[in-house]
């Protein structure tokens, strides 16, 4: 199975052939008009042989080669952007487990190409899959370029939103999670700049994912005990690639991955001296991010689901902070997409600025309860049929740019076709289980 969307491939690893691997590096090269390209990888071990493949048809194509193996996707990009490369490739499949495995691509800002880019580059793919390009006698050359999670690290260091010391002066203890993924390096060695004390868990690049990889509640349950054991002041998780964060508090309770972006943005709205003081997010992201940004004088936007869609209209506006309510944090000032690295800075300084812990931070939030289902659906149109459920239920507001979102009075929900899985999601958000269950339901029994 090979799945081509607006975040760029994702299949099977056994399903990546040479050819449509080469053919991929072509396009690509072709497409951003490259001379030179970095590449990064998570650790599947599938990617020692895609990277391999992607190497060489770049190569092939006439472009150099910057190669930063294993790191995590936000330092692709920052590499991408910190080199002055006209483009970038990460070998990975986010949050997807095991034996999935993909392709990100970037362009020389370090931003993912856009929907109309990647429909672009899909189908140039499928011309050059029929005639791959001829090597040339002299290869470019490959730059092995080690330290770009070091560049990365210093970057978000940089940050004059953040105060080094006061953080250093905590001395906070972190149990961080890289469920041995890309971020297993990257993630303590900015911790310890920080002045934490780091109780890594999960973070031997060499062994495969321990648990299910997404960041979600459920599956952080080792991270919650170790939390506890070890009486830390907070535990942080990451996914593969580390662009999602997810943290559990003091106490060893996870938060829902909605928290982080909230948090995040209590800060830099409390922090950032603008007029608007906007945050950009998704249609799918809690409501409580609007009760925060109205608390500090501040306004939400929304995109459709899409992490280039938040970084685009953070570009369009004067955004001081992005994300997705997946525990993306996207800061316009160090990275062109979602930062674990970057999240992880700014929560430990909330919780300086704020002098409080993670689960008195957390009580200061509003609490809304989120639902997610996932639907196989046979029915073909699915864009026709969304128009007939705003029937359903009179509803407040109705958003139509990315599927359905019917806006009631302190509840939602979104029904959209999912851009990496082929389903349809189903999300809605309430003050209480029941009621996000039962308005999920609604919606969820019409595909039946």
């Amino acid at each position: 199975m090979i799945i081509e969307s607006l975040s760029g491939v994702r299949a099977h690893d056994k399903d990546m052939s040479d050819v449509f691997l080469k053919a991929y590096a072509a396009a690509f090269v072709a497409k951003v008009g490259a001379s030179r390209i970095v590449v990064g990888r998570d650790t599947r071990k599938s990617g020692e042989r895609i990277m391999d493949t992607i190497i060489e048809g770049i190569r092939n194509a006439g472009a150099k080669v910057i190669n930063i193996g294993i790191c995590p996707t936000p330092t692709v990009q920052y590499a991408t952007y910190y080199h002055q490369a006209q483009g970038g490739i990460s070998i990975t499949a986010s949050h997807n487990p095991l034996p999935w495995n993909g392709l990100k691509f970037i362009n020389g800002d370090g931003e993912f190409l856009n929907a109309e880019a990647m429909k672009e580059l899909q189908e140039s793919r499928m011309e050059f899959e029929r005639k791959l390009p001829l090597a040339p006698a002299e290869l470019p050359e490959i730059i092995e370029a080690k330290d770009a999670v070091d560049h990365h690290v210093t970057d978000v260091l940089n940050l004059h939103y953040i105060n080094l010391e006061k953080i250093r002066e905590k001395k906070f203890k972190v149990v961080f999670d890289a469920v041995n993924g890309a971020a297993f390096e990257a993630g303590p060695k900015l911790l310890e700049s920080l002045g934490c004390e780091v109780v890594a868990i999960n973070c031997d690049g060499k062994k495969d994912f321990p648990r299910t990889p997404e960041p979600t509640q459920e599956n952080l349950k080792e991270l919650e005990e170790a939390v506890k054991k070890n009486n830390a002041d907070i535990g942080f998780a990451v996914d593969p690639d580390g662009d999602r964060l997810a943290i559990v508090d003091e106490k060893g309770r996870a938060a829902s991955e909605e928290v982080t972006l909230v948090m995040a943005a209590k800060i830099m709205l409390q922090r950032v001296i603008s007029v608007d003081k906007e945050i950009v997010t998704n249609l799918s992201t809690t409501m409580a991010l609007d009760k925060i940004a109205q608390q500090y004088g501040g306004k939400v936007t929304r995109t459709p689901v899409g992490e280039i869609n938040v970084v685009e209209e953070l570009h369009a506006g004067e955004g001081i902070l992005g994300g997705e309510g997946n525990g993306g944090i996207i800061l316009p000032y160090t990275n062109r997409g979602r930062d674990s690295l970057a999240g992880m800075a700014l929560i430990l300084y909330l919780l300086v600025f704020e002098n409080k812990t993670v689960s008195e931070i957390m009580d200061t939030i509003p609490t809304y309860v989120m639902v997610k289902k996932k639907i196989e659906t046979t029915i073909a149109d699915l864009d026709n049929e969304l128009e007939k459920l705003e029937e359903i239920k009179e509803p407040e507001d109705v958003d139509d740019r990315d599927g359905l979102k019917l806006i009631f009075e302190n509840s939602w929900v979104h029904i959209r076709k999912s851009n990496t899985e082929p389903i349809v999601r189903v999300i809605a958000e309430a003050p209480t289980r029941e009621e996000a269950e039962v308005l999920a339901s609604k919606f969820v029994n019409y595909f039946k």
